[in-house]
């Protein structure tokens, strides 16, 4: 009789199908090397799965730029509309068809400079949409420009001595506005970050990822990064703390880093719903 243990089986990890969800005839993308953009799209990806809704449920809108260009890869109900008026689009479709999940692509120019009237007040309204700003501190499609978000001091084709500007905070931003869901991650710690869109997603109201997805074509080259690795170490992950290790951490290990994780998050009226009713009771009333 045999007293050898039973071996274990290993479990087999199935690799996740992107290509249901893209539309391969687009493809390749247009990216640049290095790019964190990728990351992004395959993290929202894996988080959109987890959802389970219908791809035909699911509407992306963003306006102009590098990660603007999102919506021209997947397979859902998509537009690509004009630049920083992404959230006017998407406000829009969500009041025309509040069933739908609206999803917004931006970056950071796109939604806090030319965009940004109406990025307040969407947050204000607290419209039930999920918002995703890709934050490479650069306007990486028309030139390298600095941005809302570039650091004090950094170059940019528009700012040859050094940036004087100090640069938004987006998710301070959204959570001052009205947003009921705010939170940052980065391309670097990607597993969190698809669980970060995920709570995004699935939250009623007005949810905000600020993502820190760096650009080494633009702001890496003017900026003296020796590569795109060395961008996503020094910018992402040296520059990042989880915000349940920060409770941990004494305030001087905090200085000058970023917190990551859902920074915010209540439940307060939703502005479709509240229109609904409004129109309703007054409506009724008149009958």
């Amino acid at each position: 009789m045999s007293t050898a243990a039973p071996e274990k089986k290993e479990k087999v990890v199935q690799p996740f199908d992107y290509d249901k969800y893209l539309r391969p005839n687009k493809l390749p993308h247009i990216w640049c090397p290095g790019c964190g953009h990728g990351i992004v799209l395959k993290a929202l990806l894996r988080a959109i799965d987890k959802t389970g809704l219908p791809k035909d449920n699911i509407v992306m809108v963003s306006g102009i730029g590098c990660s603007s260009r999102t919506p021209g890869y997947v397979d859902f109900n998509t537009m690509h509309t004009l630049h920083g008026r992404a959230m006017a689009f998407a406000t829009g479709i969500k009041f025309a068809r509040p069933d739908l999940k609206v999803i917004v692509v931006t970056g950071d120019g796109d939604a806090l400079a030319i965009g940004g009237n109406h990025f307040i007040h969407a947050c204000r309204r607290n419209i039930d949409m999920t918002v995703l700003v890709y934050t490479n501190a650069t306007y990486g499609m028309t030139g390298g420009q600095y941005s809302p978000t570039s650091p004090i001091g950094s170059t940019a084709t528009t700012s040859r001595y050094g940036n004087i500007e100090p640069p938004f905070d987006t998710c301070e931003m959204a959570k001052a506005s009205g947003a009921s869901f705010v939170a940052r991650g980065t391309a670097y710690h990607t597993i969190e970050l698809e669980r970060t869109i995920y709570d995004a997603l699935m939250h009623k109201g007005m949810s905000v990822v600020d993502i820190i997805d760096a650009c080494p074509t633009y702001f890496g080259r003017m900026n003296k990064y020796k590569s795109a690795t060395q961008m996503m170490e020094i910018l992402e992950k040296d520059n990042t703390v989880n915000i349940k290790q920060a409770d941990k951490l004494p305030p001087e290990k905090l200085q000058g880093k970023m917190l990551r994780g859902v920074l915010h998050k209540v439940d307060r009226p939703e502005y479709c719903d509240q229109y609904e009713e409004h129109v309703i009771k007054k409506a009724t009333s008149k009958e």
